[in-house]
This record gives C-alpha cells, sequence and structure tokens, in this order.
C-alpha cells in the first residue's frame, strides 16, 4: 500500500488516503460553518447531513491532532492542496514511446521504484521505472514540498534499520512540543523505549535529604547483590536439572539398548569350572554314573576314539523325576572331565520378543566352540524342546528349537561341544530333537532304592553333628519313594528340630520325627480332642497294628500313634525290609486285610452304630488293591488274566463282572480282619490302653505290649 510519511523531528507516519479524505471534508464545510459552530452540532440529537459532515471532519482533525489551527489557517490549507487533487496528467498518444524506460539497478526506496520520483533530492543514476509524464500524486508531492517529509526506506522492519531511526531521531534536535499532534506521542514514546535514570538522578527526582542518600544507596546496593545471588541459584538450578536429566536421559537410553528387543542375548556367556564337583558327590545312582562315564571318557581323551573312526556324541538326555540329581550330574561330569561348564535353563529361551531365543540358542554354541572341549547343560529341556505345533497365536514359536536343532545337528559341525539335557517329561520333547545325532544317549536317573537311600542319607549326615549310634539303614527303610532332594530335606529337618530343643547333635528321635513331619505332616498338639474320640482313635489304630502283627507276608509295623498329624486322628506306619520291586497275591492281601483292620475294631468294640467315618482312607487304599488285582494283575479266577485298561470302553456284563470280583475281595478281607481281631482281642485291649497312655509307640514297644510284657516309664 502506498503511504506518504509526514515528518515532525523525530520520524512520523500518517497514510496519505487518512490525510486526504480530512481535507476533502474540510472543503465542503470550510464556507458554511466554523469550527466551533461544529463543536456545538455535535451534541445534537437530530442533526442534518451537513452538520454531519463537520462533526466527522471535526473527528478527524482531532485524530490529526490539527484541531488548533484556526479557520483562516485551514482555509489556507486547503486553498493550496486541493485544487492540484484535480489536475490530470496527459496519456502518451498511442503508437508512441512505451511510458517506462527499464533498469536493472534498484533505488535507494521502495517508493521510487512504484511511483518514479521521490519527495526530495534524488540522484539521476538511481532513477528507474520513472514515468515520462508527471502524475497527479507528482504535482502533489510537488505542492507539498514545503512539508518536513520523509519517505519510506524499507517495506519491513528490522533491528537494524529500528536502531538506525532511534538514533537518527535522537540525533536530531526536536521542536516544540506544541506541534506534535497528540496521537503521535505515544508512536515517539513507543519508539524511544525505557528511558533508564541513574541512580543520582533518581535521588534528586525522590528528594531524598542528604542524610538519607547513603543508606538509599546501601539499601539499592544489597537489593542488587541479593537479586544477583538469586539469579545465580536459580541459575546453577536450572544448570543441575539439565544435568540431571541429561543423565537420566543417557541411562534410559543405555538401559533400552540393553532390553532383549535390541540386544537378543547377552554377548558374555560366562562359563563355571567344576573342578570341586566330581562323581564321589553323587550317591545312589550308580547305573547313570556309569553310562556317564563314557562320556567323561570323550572330554578327556577323545583322540582315544576318533582313531577308530568313531565320533563323540553329541548330546546326552538325562531323564527322572524331579530332585533325583539330575543337574548334580551334569555338573559332575564337567568335573570329572575338568572343561568348561555352561548352564543354561529352557525358559531363559523363552521372551515376548521374536527372535530373542534363537539368538540366545546361537550365542550359548558360538561360546562352547569357541571354548571347545566344553559341557553345555541345558535343564528344564521340555520347556524349550517341545512338539513344534501350529499356532496362531504364537506364529514364530517355532525359531528356538529350530535354532537349536541346526546347531546339534545342522550344516556346521560343534566338534568338542557336549551337549547334556535335563527334563521330567521326554514323552513332551520333540521327536526331531531325540533323535541319534542329537542326543545320542538318554540316561535315566530314577529315585534311590534302599541302598541308594543309606548313601545319600549317610553323606547329609556326615555335614552335622549326629549320634553315633544312628542307624541310617532304618531311615532309608522308612523313606520308599525319598528322592535325593527329599532325604537332604529331612536331614536338614532333623537337625532344625534338634536345635529347637536345645540339644547338641542329631538323634534317631530327631530323624524319626521329620520323617513323620514329611510323610504325615506336623503334629497338631493344639488340638483338643475328648475322651470319646481318643478312646476310638486308640482301639482304631490298634486294630491296624494287630491285623499288621498277626498277618502272614504283611509288612512290619515301624511306629502306632493316636497325635493329630495333618487330616488323620492317627497313624501306623509300615517299614518293608527291602524294596519290592514286585508283590505276590498273598502280599496284596495282606495289605487289604491292614486296612480293613481299623473299620473291624470299631464295630467290634462300639457296635454297628457306632462306627465312624475314619475308615475311608483305609477303604480308598483297599478298593484300588482289589480293582488293579481284577483288572490288571489277573489274579481272579473267574476273569481270568485278561486287562481291562478303560472301563468306560466294556460291556455292561464285564463291568457288573469286575464289580462283583471287587466286592468279593473287599468282602473276604473284612471277614478275615473281623476273625483275627476277635481271637486276639486280649492283645487288642492292651495295646489300646497303651497308645491311650503314651500316644505314641514304636515298633519294639508294640511287640513288648503284645507280648503281654510291662513298657518302662518314661
Amino acid at each position: 500500500m502506498f503511504s506518504l510519511s509526514m515528518t515532525v523531528q523525530p520520524q512520523v507516519t500518517v497514510p496519505l488516503s487518512h490525510f486526504i479524505n480530512v481535507l476533502h471534508s474540510l472543503k465542503s464545510s470550510v464556507g458554511s460553518s466554523s469550527s466551533a459552530t461544529c463543536k456545538s452540532i455535535k451534541h445534537k440529537e437530530h442533526a442534518s447531513d451537513s452538520e454531519l459532515d463537520c462533526t466527522e471532519s471535526m473527528w478527524n482533525l482531532r485524530e490529526l491532532g490539527l484541531s488548533d489551527l484556526g479557520t483562516q489557517q485551514l482555509d489556507e490549507l486547503v486553498n493550496r492542496v486541493l485544487p492540484h487533487l484535480s489536475t490530470q496528467a496527459e496519456l502518451l498518444p498511442v503508437g508512441s514511446q512505451t511510458a517506462w524506460k527499464t533498469s536493472h539497478l534498484s533505488t535507494h526506496s521502495f517508493f521510487y521504484n512504484k511511483h518514479g520520483f521521490s519527495c526530495g533530492p534524488t540522484p539521476m543514476s538511481a532513477q528507474v521505472f520513472s514515468r515520462q509524464q508527471p502524475s497527479p500524486l507528482l504535482s502533489l508531492c510537488t505542492e507539498l514540498q514545503h512539508w518536513p517529509v520523509l519517505v519510506q526506506s524499507r517495506g519491513f522492519k528490522t533491528l537494524k534499520s529500528k536502531t538506525r531511526r532511534l538514533q537518527s531521531g535522537f540525533d536530531r534536535p526536536l521542536e516544540s512540543e506544541g506541534f506534535t499532534p497528540s496521537f503521535m506521542k505515544g508512536i515517539l514514546s513507543r519508539d524511544k523505549g525505557i528511558e533508564v535514570e541513574s541512580l543520582d538522578t533518581l535521588l534528586k527526582n525522590k528528594n531524598i535529604p542528604n542524610g538519607q542518600q547513603d543508606a538509599f544507596k546501601r539499601g539499592f546496593a544489597e537489593g542488587f547483590l541479593k537479586a544477583q545471588a538469586l539469579t545465580q541459584r536459580t541459575q546453577d538450578s536450572l544448570r543441575r536439572t539439565r544435568l540431571i536429566l541429561l543423565v537420566l536421559l543417557l541411562v534410559g537410553l543405555y538401559g533400552i539398548s540393553k532390553t532383549p528387543f535390541l540386544s537378543g542375548l547377552d554377548s558374555a556367556v560366562d562359563p563355571v569350572q567344576m573342578k570341586n564337583v566330581t562323581f564321589e558327590h553323587v550317591k545312589g545312582v550308580e547305573e547313570a554314573k556309569n553310562e556317564l562315564q563314557e562320556v567323561v571318557e570323550f572330554l578327556k581323551n577323545p583322540q582315544k576314539f576318533t582313531a577308530l573312526g568313531g565320533k563323540l556324541p553329541k548330546g546326552v538326555l538325562l531323564v527322572g523325576p524331579p530332585g533325583t540329581g539330575k543337574t548334580l550330574l551334569a555338573r559332575a561330569v564337567a568335573g570329572e572331565a575338568d572343561v568348561p561348564f555352561y548352564y543354561a535353563s529352557g525358559s531363559e529361551f523363552d521372551e515376548m520378543f521374536v527372535g530373542v531365543g534363537a539368538s540366545r540358542i546361537r550365542n550359548l554354541f558360538r561360546e562352547g566352540k569357541a571354548n571347545a572341549p566344553c559341557v553345555i547343560f541345558i535343564d528344564e529341556l521340555d520347556s524349550v524342546g517341545g512338539k513344534r505345533i501350529e499356532s496362531p497365536m504364537h506364529p514364530y514359536s517355532r525359531q528356538t528349537i529350530n535354532q537349536l536343532l541346526a546347531e546339534m545337528d545342522g550344516f556346521k559341525t560343534n566338534e568338542g561341544v557336549i551337549i547334556i539335557g535335563a527334563t521330567n517329561f521326554p514323552e513332551a520333547l520333540d521327536n526331531a530333537l531325540i533323535r541319534p545325532g542329537r542326543f545320542d544317549m538318554q540316561v535315566t536317573v530314577p529315585k534311590p532304592d534302599v541302598k541308594g537311600r543309606t548313601e545319600i542319607l549317610n553323606w547329609y549326615l556326615k555335614k552335622i553333628k549326629v549320634d553315633p549310634a544312628i542307624e541310617a539303614n532304618i531311615i532309608a527303610r522308612g523313606t520308599v519313594g525319598f528322592s535325593g532332594a527329599d532325604l537332604e530335606n529331612l536331614v536338614n529337618q532333623a537337625a532344625l528340630k534338634a536345635a529347637v530343643d536345645g540339644k547338641d547333635m542329631v538323634t534317631m528321635k530327631e530323624l524319626e520325627f521329620a520323617k513323620d513331619k514329611i510323610l504325615m505332616g506336623p503334629e497338631r498338639r493344639s488340638a483338643e480332642i475328648d475322651k470319646k474320640n481318643k478312646l476310638i482313635t486308640a482301639y482304631h489304630e490298634s486294630g491296624h497294628a494287630i491285623v499288621a502283627y498277626y498277618t502272614k507276608d504283611a509288612m512290619p509295623i515301624n511306629k502306632a500313634t493316636i497325635m493329630p498329624r495333618g487330616p488323620s486322628l492317627g497313624h501306623v506306619s509300615m517299614l518293608p525290609e527291602n524294596d519290592r520291586w514286585s508283590e505276590t497275591r498273598s502280599q496284596l492281601l495282606a495289605q487289604m486285610d491292614v486296612s480293613m483292620g481299623g473299620r473291624v475294631a470299631e464295630e467290634i468294640i462300639f457296635g454297628h452304630d457306632y462306627i465312624t467315618t475314619g475308615a475311608s482312607s483305609d477303604f480308598d487304599s483297599a478298593t484300588k488293591i482289589a480293582k488293579m488285582m481284577v483288572t490288571r494283575f489277573g489274579m481272579c479266577e473267574k476273569l481270568g488274566v485278561m486287562t481291562y485298561t478303560d472301563m468306560t470302553q466294556q460291556s455292561p456284563e464285564t463291568q457288573a463282572a469286575v464289580e462283583h470280583e471287587v466286592r468279593l475281595l473287599l468282602k473276604e478281607s473284612y471277614e478275615r480282619a473281623k476273625a483275627l481281631l476277635k481271637s486276639h482281642a486280649k492283645e487288642h485291649k492292651n495295646l489300646a490302653d497303651a497308645l491311650l497312655m503314651y500316644e505314641t509307640l514304636d515298633a519294639k514297644e508294640i511287640q513288648l505290649v503284645l507280648e503281654g510284657k510291662t513298657l518302662e516309664t518314661r
């Protein structure tokens, strides 16, 4: 937009269109009214058109700061300016030379570029795009030469141009305040900026007495110093905050870089040296140790076998129940061969990120090959080597096992690396994993027999203070089905019991207590049982003991007690002399008779109407034995040697026949137990009375009572 700049020192800018509109209004009203008349018309409620024009003109004059001019001055201004506004410049004839001439040089102002002339003296070299004929605007500007006018030099404001204007304005002498328009004062003060007063000027303006000026200056200095200190503390706080945020950012970036999604498997897989673990530390699994001895020979002297054309085994799979020592065996293999031992659990390869498990497998085998010969032990192999299935929920779940298969027997060889896997569920492993060439050997690690349990007990008893009179074989006979971990727990429980009782060594009493606690649960000494229930329990448990003592082929009695343990109110434990690998029909019938002894005793002593529910677990065990005899063991004459694994698939006639034979076996067992207890009624009563008095009797004490001898006072 074109604008004409009127300048009263310093620089002031007035839009030309605004100025011309004011002059047009003055022209229409200058001869008919005065400024005083216009002021009176402005306050009337109903005014004519001429009056409104006058009012508008007056308002515009006030806005421009020209309201102080008199009527004569306004007339002179209008006559000098407005006649020239109607002059028209003659246009060039058609076909003549063009009205513009072109130059590639820029002028000193945008005004000159647009209109072809300048309000002030302009060098000839700067005239560009100038018209050949004068324009009305040129005539107007020529007539207004007596006004101090400055032309805008740039179409935009910059810091540099603003600074130049301020400097130029302060350099020029200011005209008197009377000639400065009122609406321009705000613009002038805004352009000047905030004037900073000195301390001496402030003291002079505030009229501070001389005696207080020193105090004022001191207070000013203290305030300045405090403000400066506050600013410094703020800057220090911001600096510390930035430093903390930077540290947190770096730590966060480092943590993200270590996540499985980015790094997969940690680059360092450190082996473990197992020099302090050998086959001497493994007890109760002699067959497994003998088979693994071959692997140790392979690792110690591989040339002995490769000279004949043999190859080192790729892998050994240890199969067995929990707690039987599979991990200990793997460590003993590495210790015997004195090679690095790499341990990994199958769950470590199962991550939510795709490809992490396969990456860890690659890194594990890479480290193993770099330190061959070595042993890589993968515990809980079924969690990583399970059967491969198509799962839409886990489409990449097979990557880990595929990588494991490729590493064990793929295109690349891994000579000198023995992989030992351990699992409790070999049936869950993938068939490609357990084939020859991957896991060449499969070693079964069973629960220890009585000899193995005795060795394990002696091994753990050496680590605590024990009574020399302890017989580990007695405890081993009463812990059928215990694994090595169970036996270790038994010895530890006995040591804790001895410490609680304040003893300086572990005796057989603490070992028996620990065994009963593991088998039957802790004692419930706080349970309050009335005399009637105690009497029923005593006769019930003594009935089991009498039948077991006088029945052929029954297991020897170990202990009888009416102390509540776990869910039961009493218990009679049997102690086999040796592990039974198989059982005869007579032994099975004897077990059924012993189970029936408790209910038979209740019926004989208290009558049929006062039998209790305490024999439910006894009936469960007796029924289980009878069913196995009929359906699995072929010990029923009527059904023969045929087995019936799934009774739901049999005909109704066969099911009825099986149920009839089972019921018949149970009935015969019940009658045998009743006849035996009736024939030994005196022994039955004596044993019940002893249980009521002592609560717990061992095998020797039971024998003394049944022989009619008195027990020593405890």
